[in-house]
């Protein structure tokens, strides 16, 4: 018996040993090329699908943990400054209206902490929302919800539904959340149709024609599966090492006889019954046609997992990940947003020293109330 090859295919193996190269340099038949050119896009979208893998494993769990050390130490934040501010409004000399613009800070503050959630914010959340700051507090909501309701529809690029129904940014947020949801849906939605529809031209009905193609296809694939069967059963070796490894290598012939997966089996039965490469020349032109038809198959199926493991990770991190860029931008990407939030919070950690002093807390009273100014400036004023 043949020793088995030291090493053993994976998914996204090179295609170049599997495809059609007849000897004395003839020229390939229409056949052939078509069955050498799906193996090349399987062989590019098997490396599009590794990049993205392993690009993930490198770095998302990495970006994942420091967005989410960013958000705790930001909630972090905005709780000591909030603490803070209401002992500087109790002993630092302000003046009334320095008083106002602290309370009104205050508050921006309790509604992004959530009161609900911790015993401290909701006994300021009470004492600040009295009925003196009612009005004030409504309007700094309804101008946030206002500006907030103008980033999320220039996000989506389309108006927020019912846009009155929602006062508060919480409201205006999950709002546009939900209607996002549903953009994004009926967006998949639209490109798994488009994405069944291509698959259906690629594997139209069966004609009675096509019949013995995809009958031929099944017992190819069949045949290459019974062969290594038998070369690999592991009841057949003695020795315990090689029974181990026949069968772990009969687990991924199974694997990829139950995902159809023809180039993986290809590879398999190259390395390990040792098959002369130009056996795939002498193959009949029905014969390669049927095996193209599981190739066709196979090429939809994995670019289809390469478009939702991108999509995902487009969506969990934040980056639109270009398969035209390279790894580099995409890690850039993560980096400048990792540098924004790093950037925040050294604002923040400025605040808290800055209104430790009278004369730091007053300018940064009036910078805030300035700043609020600004943004409602900005925001374009409501349709009547």
């Amino acid at each position: 018996m043949s020793p088995l090859p030291e090493e053993t295919p994976s998914v996204a193996a090179p295609t170049l040993g599997l495809r059609v190269q007849p000897p004395d340099n003839d020229s390939l038949s229409p056949a052939q090329q078509a069955f050498n050119q799906l193996l090349a896009r399987i062989e590019a979208a098997s490396v599009q699908m590794a990049r993205l893998q392993a690009w993930s494993d490198r770095h998302r769990y990495a970006h994942m943990q420091v967005l989410y050390e960013a958000a705790n130490q930001t909630a972090h934040l905005h709780k000591s400054l909030l603490l803070l501010l209401h002992e500087r409004v109790q002993t630092a000399d302000l003046t009334a209206q320095q008083q106002r613009m602290a309370r009104q800070q205050m508050r921006r503050l309790i509604t992004q902490l959530s009161p609900s959630s911790d015993a401290q914010v909701q006994a300021l959340h009470e004492l600040y929302h009295e009925e003196d700051a009612a009005h004030d507090a409504a309007q700094d909501s309804m101008l946030a919800a206002q500006r907030l309701r103008e980033k999320i529809e220039d996000a989506m690029g389309q108006p927020l539904h019912n846009p009155s129904l929602y006062q508060s940014p919480d409201e205006v947020l999950a709002a546009g959340m939900r209607q996002w949801q549903q953009q994004h849906d009926a967006d998949a939605a639209r490109k798994a149709a488009k994405r069944a529809a291509r698959k259906a031209q690629r594997r139209p009905t069966p004609h009675p024609q096509h019949a013995p193609q995809q009958s031929d296809a099944k017992s190819a694939i069949r045949t290459v599966y019974r062969q290594l069967a038998s070369l690999l059963h592991p009841d057949r070796e003695m020795d315990p090492q090689a029974q181990q490894r026949k069968t772990r290598l009969m687990g991924e012939v199974n694997a990829a006889y139950e995902r159809q997966d023809l180039t993986t089996l290809l590879h398999l039965q190259l390395q390990v019954a040792q098959v002369d490469p130009q056996h795939m020349a002498r193959l009949s032109h029905d014969k390669l046609v049927a095996m193209s038809l599981l190739l066709k198959e196979q090429l939809a199926a994995l670019q289809d997992d390469v478009w939702q493991l991108q999509s995902r990770l487009s969506q969990e991190l934040g980056v639109v990940l270009d398969m035209q860029s390279g790894e580099d931008t995409w890690t850039q990407a993560l980096q400048r947003i990792q540098a924004d939030r790093r950037y925040a919070l050294e604002r923040l950690q400025a605040d808290l020293r800055r209104v430790q002093h009278d004369s730091e807390l007053k300018r940064w009273l009036k910078e805030q109330a300035l700043q609020a100014k600004e943004q409602a400036k900005a925001t374009p004023e409501p349709m009547s």
